[in-house]
């Protein structure tokens, strides 16, 4: 995630740790990562991927050469992946090497989130598309009306990272004005008719990227029928999806459902 990677190269900068940023340039054809993808490399560690395999071994054994000659001009390197590395890839990537410091951190924009999401509902299938969303570079507004419903932690155990706010307030359906336009929402809660009031309140907004609402093709027929009789137009009704998650994921446990969910909500991300 370029955005944690950032981040970490600000906190390296900043207790003075010596590092090379490795970036990917130039990706022609079929490569594992796309231009403007970068990794830190440390003598003992690294953070971020320029896409695995053969490229980043060799992109860190180089990096971590030039700190132990102490060679540390800029450069780049330019890898046919099928005749440099016998990757089966066939495209080329360009990487470029330089010191961490003042200059690499200015010239590495702060990249924008996947997507703005409103997480509403704390359960279970909350708290693992939370989890899920832990991983990614997404901001989550986190929402229920029952403070205690909010875990500690993930699932496995880490803390909640900051782009993951959790929000309680007792009329959550009036958090759905406060999102940016395009954002994405996840109606999950413990109550069908909280789930109707805070799906209304985004159907009348319409302007939402993505907006799924957990439940059975029952559940939805119904809430169809209740958003005909309040004067919502069938257009804007037909771009809610229920039920949610990608078709094809078997089973019901909390884990799962937000493996699907999540799934969906990243083939909704704009290209």
């Amino acid at each position: 995630m370029n955005r944690h990677t950032r981040d970490t190269a600000a906190r390296w900068f900043e207790d003075s740790r010596q590092a090379i940023v490795v970036e990917v340039t130039q990706a022609l054809g079929s490569a594992p990562r796309e231009a403007g993808t970068r990794m830190l490399v440390a003598a003992d560690e690294t953070a971020g991927t320029v896409g695995g395999g053969h490229l980043e071994l060799k992109a860190i054994a180089h990096a971590r050469e030039m700190l132990r000659t102490g060679e540390l001009d800029p450069h780049t390197e330019h890898f046919p992946l099928g005749p440099a590395l016998g990757q089966c890839c066939g495209g080329a990537v360009t990487l470029a090497y330089a010191p961490l410091d003042a200059q690499a951190l200015q010239r590495w924009p702060a990249a924008a989130p996947l997507f703005h999401l409103q997480l509403y509902g704390a359960g279970h299938v909350g708290r693992a598309i939370a989890t899920l969303l832990a991983t990614l570079d997404a901001r989550v507004d986190w929402i229920d009306e029952r403070e205690e419903e909010f875990a500690p932690t993930t699932t496995l155990g880490t803390p909640w990272p900051e782009r993951i706010q959790r929000v309680c307030v007792d009329a959550v359906e009036a958090e759905v004005a406060l999102a940016p336009p395009g954002a994405f929402y996840l109606v999950l809660t413990h109550r069908h008719d909280l789930d109707q009031r805070i799906a209304e309140a985004i159907l009348r907004r319409g302007d939402f990227g993505f907006f799924g609402l957990i439940g059975s093709r029952t559940k939805r027929q119904r809430f169809i029928h209740r958003f005909e009789q309040v004067g919502i137009g069938a257009e804007t009704i037909e771009r809610m999806t229920c039920p949610i998650g990608v078709p094809g994921v078997a089973g019901k446990e909390p884990e799962r459902i937000a493996l699907a969910v999540v799934a969906q909500l990243l083939q909704n991300v704009p290209a």
